[in-house]
């Protein structure tokens, strides 16, 4: 049994992913930050607004914001992206180092928030080919809060009745055929990104993939 660990710690873990992320960001060209993402339709450049946005809002303006939005998460999420995306990528880089130490949430999930963090950083990371990942202890803490319950992603039904086994670190959870990987593929395809699928070995890995929901 893991002990659990602080909300000061998974604070902690959450800037130390936002800096690093910004760090890996500072160098890029108007050409990279206008690339696709693994997020949907999103570009380099409105993930990390959305990652502002994220840590700008805190439970009450985030309520009056789905409100406002008649309960669309997608215009609820296009709104607050839109207020931290700036005129230049240099712009919207900026406010995001602004946001590294905020311990502002919609919720007391400090873990999803963190996990919002490890996911988003490799939604724009991989299909640029920075080299950057996020630390084991922060990953592992993002994949025990995934595969306990669907909060932001539907990432506990994507895991049910397979076990999942990291190769680099201490999570496991579950029974049933095997998916073996690292901590952050295991994540990531929990996550709905598909492409990790392909990082991951064991008979598990066709009914994980197949339950990999479109980001």
């Amino acid at each position: 049994m893991d002990d659990a660990p602080t909300r000061q710690t998974l604070w902690s873990l959450t800037h130390a992913e936002r800096a690093s992320l910004a760090d890996d960001l500072a160098d890029l060209d108007d050409v990279q930050w206008a690339q696709p993402s693994l997020c949907g339709r999103w570009v380099v450049q409105d993930v990390v607004a959305h990652l502002t946005a994220a840590a700008s809002v805190g439970r009450w303006r985030w309520i009056a914001s789905v409100v406002g939005a008649r309960f669309d998460f997608d215009l609820h999420n296009e709104r607050r992206l839109a207020e931290q995306r700036g005129a230049t990528p240099a712009e919207t880089l900026d406010r995001f180092r602004q946001a590294i130490g905020s311990t502002t949430a919609a919720s007391g999930s400090t873990a999803a928030w963190l996990g919002k963090v490890v996911v988003h950083a490799q939604d724009v990371r991989r299909p640029l080919g920075l080299p950057g990942t996020p630390s084991v202890e922060a990953v592992t803490e993002v994949a025990r809060s995934f595969a306990r319950r669907d909060f932001t992603v539907p990432s506990r039904s994507a895991v049910d009745g397979l076990r999942l086994e990291a190769t680099d670190g201490p999570f496991g959870t579950g029974s049933g055929p095997e998916v073996r990987g690292t901590t952050l593929a295991l994540t990531m395809a929990m996550a709905g990104r598909r492409a990790y699928c392909d990082d991951l070995t064991g008979p598990g890995v066709p009914t994980l993939r197949a339950r990999c929901t479109p980001s």
